[in-house]
């Protein structure tokens, strides 16, 4: 090494930095980021951020977390007259989980009231209990999901079934773990459904290759898919899981956001306990819950927790250590996943309002899911499942082959060269399908369901004006 060179470079650091991608904050949303300081109008429509795009806050919840922020308001008498008693109620009542207010370390795991209130949810949700001592209060569902997998990944021979296309918070954490993605198929023509077949072939072959498969992750609902698994398809999970010795990641961020009927949300967990042994006893669960998708949207305040359902007690307590590295998750997210699991109840001041703003805003979500998607599937040569839940719709682009050179010729996969076309164009920031996952040959991208209902007719108008332009231009 020459004296004056640097000791940490590109070729010296971690190599596995240099395998992570993450495309939901790649290239198009680095070149919005630079249009929009330019004077150009952007959609971001590349991440599930629904306060960034005009979502209000839930009243309740902000109210309780303003008093748990400032405490003395409630010493002064005017603070009844501002604030409803359940908020000051609940407020008090948090506090008195902690051991210095909302500026104190909590346990590890969170704050126990909290871990309780989850517990009871978990408990009412599903019909059968849950134990405290199981949930993990977390910085986001993300956090949760990077501390499992850096249990589960000890070395490059290490799969991890994944379904594709997935949320790249999966792909890119395994490569910095330096496991191996296995990827499973979701099958477009059957609305992403489940393909078992596909499945089961996908964890032979990576065994043939000497991999160890030893965890599968699936997301309900999907992202980026929008699709929704039937209880059937969650039973053969379980049984897939329980006969194959995996252990099973089901991340279920997006079980409030359901725009159909006929597939309600059901829990990994209520699945596994209804059918019985040897599942309900021998399925390695953990499960994930986060306050920044549902009605809430708080992904700022970066709440979330994991319940472990049939764990070693063993990996339990390295877990505990794990969570102890960095002393506890921040004190407001644990305190919005306590607002968001026990909300206000029938006879509470805040009810009524709370649940007139929950349910108006799913049903706008609902609306807006059928804008989208018959927005899409009105444009030449898009294809787009409905979106049946979860934030997104998933289009399939046929770009035609003049396309398909263009994009060769700029350097940029195909999907890539669409998207950054449409940015340039319209400045509705999409993420490209191949940040996802795709079978060969296939391109698609991904965007929110989130604008505003008043501003997503224009956004739709605005893409099939590009559409058909740059399908016209190629053709």
């Amino acid at each position: 090494m020459a004296p004056n060179e640097k000791v940490l470079r590109t070729d010296s650091m971690n190599q596995n930095v240099l395998k992570t991608v993450y495309a939901v904050r790649g290239e198009l949303y680095l070149r919005a980021s630079q249009l929009q300081a330019e004077g150009k109008e952007i959609i971001f429509t590349n991440v599930g951020n629904p306060h960034s795009l005009g979502q209000k806050p839930m009243t309740f919840p902000r109210l309780v977390l303003a008093l748990a922020e400032a405490p003395f308001l409630m010493e002064n008498p005017e603070t009844a007259k501002l604030f409803p008693e359940d908020a000051i109620a609940r407020a008090k009542k948090y506090l008195s989980f902690t051991t210095g207010g909302i500026g104190a370390y909590s346990d590890s795991r969170g704050l126990a009231g909290i871990r309780k209130e989850v517990a009871e949810f978990i408990a009412k949700r599903d019909g059968f209990p849950a134990d405290p001592d199981s949930i993990y209060l977390t910085d986001g569902a993300s956090k949760g999901v990077e501390r499992m997998l850096s249990v589960l990944i000890r070395s490059d021979k290490d799969g991890i079934l994944c379904p594709i296309p997935q949320y790249p918070l999966y792909s890119a954490s395994i490569a910095l773990l330096g496991g191996t993605l296995v990827p499973y198929y979701l099958d477009e023509s059957q609305g992403w459904g489940l393909d078992m077949k596909e499945l089961k072939k996908s964890c032979e072959d990576a065994r043939q290759k000497g991999i160890e498969v030893r965890c599968l992750v699936f997301i309900n609902p999907g992202n980026p898919t929008g699709n929704c698994l039937s209880e059937d398809n969650l039973k053969e999970l379980v049984k897939f899981c329980v006969d194959e010795r995996l252990v099973l990641l089901a991340d279920e961020v997006y079980q409030e956001n359901v725009y159909q009927d006929e597939r309600p949300f059901l829990s990994a967990k209520k699945v596994a306990m209804s059918m019985g042994e040897p599942y309900s006893s021998s399925l390695e669960l953990v499960s994930f819950h986060t306050v920044s998708k549902g009605t809430f949207g708080e992904c700022g305040q970066r709440g979330g927790y994991m319940e472990i359902f049939n764990i070693d007690n063993g990996v339990a307590q390295e877990l505990y250590k794990l969570s102890s590295i960095s002393l506890c998750p921040n004190l407001c997210g644990q305190l919005m996943v306590g607002l968001m699991v026990n909300p206000p109840a029938p006879g509470d001041a805040s009810y009524e309002q709370f649940t007139k703003e929950r349910s108006s805003r799913l049903a706008s979500l609902r609306r807006r899911a059928h804008t989208v998607t018959e927005g899409f599937n009105s444009c030449k040569n898009v294809t787009c499942n409905f979106t049946e839940g979860a934030m997104y719709s998933f289009p399939k682009i046929d770009l035609p082959e003049k396309a398909l050179a263009a994009a060769k010729e700029a350097g940029k996969a195909p999907d890539v060269f669409y998207c950054l076309r449409l940015l340039e164009v319209t400045g509705i920031t999409a993420v490209p399908g191949s940040g996802f996952g795709q079978k060969e040959g296939t391109f698609h991208l991904r965007t929110t369901i989130l604008p505003s209902e008043e501003k997503i007719p224009e956004m739709m108008a605005k893409f099939k004006e590009f559409n058909d332009a740059f399908m016209a231009e190629y053709a």
